[in-house]
């Protein structure tokens, strides 16, 4: 008995632990009813530096599927399946890192931000443009620390080192694929220093698929078309308009799924939901049909088809022409 006593204290412990990793440790339960419990659940660490624990998007729907919008002191994650999507999935985070630092100025915080990529994907997708990066998403030269590591254990290093640092609003680590050591432990490193340090760690995952991990929220962004850039005069068909994402909710906190189209405004550094031009549902839902169906045409009648000859039909066995032929001799 004592053993076994024993045996579940360790694995209470045990969950115990897990659960303040991940940031649901349960602080008391509550029974307003018989039968029924309420648990309510510690808040991240960035509600005790007086800061929203979440960063709205603007984006009402996306903000309500996600309860809130994005956690500040966690661990999200971007996925792009296909590296050709990595400039869209690194520029929608980047457009978070924008609304983060306008949130953080106005309360006279760092804005400086770290950003570590694997040399091997940027040799497949590009090195970051910095006028690029000043004119969209308002991230000077002096405002961003950017390194690059060629093994994954350097770059997971860098990032637990620099998710402790004061200086940084946020941490963007940016790697390829489905490395080994990229496990749910390593993860689970990563959303701890997130919480303890009150400031989000961004994962972007270029050409990858969904695997277990510590994130609170999986996005899954790629390049959608651009709405065409309006002026006073009305809209210019040939213009190319403000960057566009299609954002769709892989995980999140309240399990609900979404699909979103974003279009990024570098000038007022703001998101907001768009339909794109030429863009329609292909099937009406069932109950908004504007149209009723065809009425029917003329009633023809058709011939009805031949038939195989029934049983009673069939000729006598004696006049079939395959019993007319003289036998053949034994």
């Amino acid at each position: 008995m004592a053993r076994m006593a024993m045996a579940q204290e360790k694995i209470f412990a045990l969950r115990r632990e897990i659960a303040r990793i991940e940031g649901t440790l349960p602080e008391r339960l509550v029974a307003p009813e018989a039968g029924s419990a309420v648990v309510l659940r510690r808040g991240i660490s960035a509600v005790r530096e007086g800061r929203s624990a979440f960063l709205g998007t603007g984006v009402p729907g996306l903000d309500s599927a996600l309860a809130g919008g994005v956690p500040q002191a966690a661990l999200t994650e971007f996925h792009s399946l296909e590296t050709r999507d990595a400039g869209a999935t690194a520029g929608f985070a980047l457009a978070l890192v924008s609304l983060l630092r306008k949130t953080d100025s106005q309360r006279q915080g760092k804005s400086a931000v770290c950003w570590i990529g694997m040399a091997n994907l940027f040799r497949e997708a590009g090195f970051p443009y910095a006028p690029g990066l000043e004119r969209q998403f308002g991230l000077s030269p002096g405002d961003l620390l950017f390194s690059t590591a060629e093994h994954l254990a350097d770059a997971l290093w860098i990032a637990k080192e620099a998710a402790r640092l004061k200086d940084f609003c946020a941490v963007v680590l940016e790697i390829r694929g489905n490395p080994a050591r990229l496990d749910l432990t390593a993860t689970r490193r990563l959303h701890r220093r997130a919480q303890e340090a009150g400031r989000p760690v961004f994962l972007i995952r270029e050409g990858a698929l969904a695997e277990p991990t510590a994130a609170l929220v999986r996005l899954e962004v790629s390049a959608a078309p651009a709405v065409p850039r309006r002026t006073v005069a009305g809209p210019l068909g040939d213009a190319i308009g403000h960057p566009a994402f299609t954002v769709v909710i892989g995980k999140s906190r309240t399990a609900r799924p979404g699909r979103f189209i974003l279009e990024w405004n570098p000038d007022e550094h703001s998101l907001r939901e768009i339909r794109p031009a030429h863009s329609r549902a292909l099937v009406p839902a069932s109950g908004h049909r504007p149209y009723l169906p065809a009425a029917g045409g003329t009633v023809v009648a058709l011939r009805p088809a031949a038939t195989a000859p029934t049983a009673g039909d069939q000729q006598p066995r004696e006049e079939r022409p395959t019993h007319r032929r003289p036998r053949r001799a034994s």
